[in-house]
C-alpha cells in the first residue's frame, strides 16, 4: 500500500501554502509536525480532495498504488477516514445517532455499522454517553466523537488533524495507544504541533515549514541528527532574558544553584555544557521551528 504526493504546489492568491511538495507514505504512523500555517492542513485537504490542486503541471499529482486519486474518485474516498480539527455538529444528535448518520453516508451496511459503532464508542470512552446530546459535551468529548466517525468503515488511510486537542492526559494516552495498534495495516497521518503526541508511536516524523518538507526520518534518526546541537547553561534570573535574545531556549528549570536553560543551535560558547544523552523530539522541534 502506497500513497505518494509528487511535486504538489498549492497557492491561495499570492500565498504559497505548499511549495513543490513530495512525500511517500506506506503502512505505519507518520507524525506531521509544523507550526500553524506551515502547510499541514493544506496537505491534508489535498489528500482528502477537500480543496482543488493548482491548475496544470505545477499542481503535481497524488497517487494511491500508482493511480491518481482524482481519477479514482469515490473508490479512493471510501478508503479514507478523516478527522478534521473542528467540525460542525448537529447538537441535538447523540454520539450514536451521529455515527449512524455518518455510517449511512459512507454506505456501511446497517448490521456492520451497529457493530462498529458499539465498538468505537467503547474505544473512545463514550459508551455511557451514547444517547446524550452532543451539544452538551465538552470540547474533548466532541473530539472523541470526531475520532470515532473517522474510524467508521475500517479505512486503509486514516488522517488525523490535531486528534488529541482538548483531551485530558489519560485520554491522550489511550487514544495514542489505540492509534498505534491500528497502524499494522493502515497508513496513518497524524498532524499535530504537540510533540508528545507522536514521539512514541510514529514510524516516521515529517517536519513542514512554510510549505516545504524540511526533514523526515524516524524519531531515532532525527534525534541522532541533533547531537552537538543541544546544550544547557545554568544562570541567574537576571541572565535569562539576555540568553533568550541570543539563543533558542526551550525548557527552563529551577535548580539549587540557579536556572538551567535548555538551548538548541549550531554555535555555543565554550562554557555551555553540551547534551547528547537525553535529546528528544522537543529539541528537534525547537531547532527547526522556534
Amino acid at each position: 500500500m502506497r500513497l505518494e504526493i509528487k511535486n504538489v504546489t498549492k497557492t491561495f492568491g499570492n500565498v504559497v501554502a505548499l511549495n513543490d511538495f513530495s512525500m511517500t507514505f506506506e503502512t505505519g504512523v507518520y507524525g506531521i509536525l509544523g507550526a500553524n500555517g506551515a502547510g499541514k492542513s493544506t496537505m491534508i485537504h489535498l489528500i482528502t480532495d477537500n480543496i482543488p490542486r493548482d491548475y496544470g503541471e505545477k499542481g503535481g499529482s497524488i497517487l494511491f498504488n500508482g493511480e491518481d486519486i482524482l481519477k479514482m474518485g469515490s473508490r479512493f474516498r471510501s478508503l479514507v477516514g478523516y478527522m478534521p480539527q473542528q467540525q460542525g455538529y448537529y447538537d441535538d444528535f447523540s454520539p450514536k445517532a451521529f455515527l449512524q448518520y455518518i455510517a449511512t453516508i459512507k454506505g456501511i451496511p446497517k448490521k456492520e455499522a451497529k457493530k462498529q459503532i458499539n465498538e468505537l464508542l467503547e474505544v473512545v470512552n463514550l459508551k455511557d454517553k451514547a444517547y446524550e446530546k452532543i451539544g452538551g459535551f465538552s470540547g474533548g468529548m466532541k473530539q472523541r466523537v470526531l475520532l470515532a466517525q473517522a474510524l467508521l468503515g475500517d479505512p486503509k488511510i486514516l488522517i488525523l488533524d490535531e486528534p488529541t486537542a482538548g483531551l485530558d492526559p489519560k485520554e491522550r494516552i489511550n487514544i495514542r495507544n489505540y492509534i498505534s495498534e491500528l497502524s499494522k495495516d493502515k497508513i496513518i497521518l497524524f498532524a499535530t504541533h504537540v510533540v508528545s503526541d507522536i514521539e512514541c508511536i510514529s514510524d516516521e516524523v515529517m517536519l513542514i515549514k512554510k510549505g516545504k518538507l524540511v526533514t523526515v526520518g524516524t524519531p531515532k534518526e532525527l534525534i541522532q541528527g541533533m547531537y552537538g546541537k543541544v546544550c544547557e547553561v545554568t544562570c541567574s534570573m537576571d541572565d535569562i532574558e539576555k540568553i533568550q535574545k541570543q539563543f533558542k531556549v526551550g525548557n527552563i528549570r529551577q535548580k539549587r544553584d540557579g536556572f538551567a536553560l535548555r538551548i538548541v543551535g549550531d554555535d555555543f560558547p565554550d562554557e555551555f555544557r553540551r547534551v547528547n544523552q537525553d535529546i528528544d523530539l522537543e529539541d528537534v522541534y525547537l531547532y527547526y521551528f522556534d
